[in-house]
């Protein structure tokens, strides 16, 4: 549903998503100007810290860490039901988004909007 919820958030020059370094759906690929930011927090796992970026065309960027809990290791742990594993091989047969333990980082939410309304 997270697609769906995306879309329904991304509205008057306001667009939203989420990635990470390692996809289960490779259409959550970072933008251009996430990338540089996901990958600060890959190699620094102290830094957890939201960033905002100025971005072209009069626009401005937000992104903040998802960091796993618990319940995301339902589907993205190290040991996942045998029924569900088999599920989300079949949808995503290039799944990578597996194998987090709590507190790993899981990726990006990420929303750029336009820095006067109507821009």
């Amino acid at each position: 549903q997270a697609p769906e919820i995306a879309a329904s958030l991304s509205q008057d020059g306001v667009r939203v998503g989420r990635a990470s370094h390692r996809l289960r759906n490779p259409a959550n690929v970072a933008p251009d100007w996430v990338a540089p930011v996901l990958a600060a927090y890959v190699e620094d796992a102290t830094e957890r810290a939201p960033a905002t970026l100025t971005l072209p065309g009069g626009r401005e960027g937000y992104v903040e860490p998802i960091v796993a809990k618990p319940l995301c290791l339902t589907c993205h742990g190290e040991r996942i039901a045998p029924e569900l594993a088999t599920r989300i091989r079949s949808l995503y047969p290039d799944d990578r988004a597996t194998g987090f333990r709590e507190g790993d980082l899981r990726g990006v939410f990420w929303v750029s909007y336009p820095l006067r309304p109507g821009g």
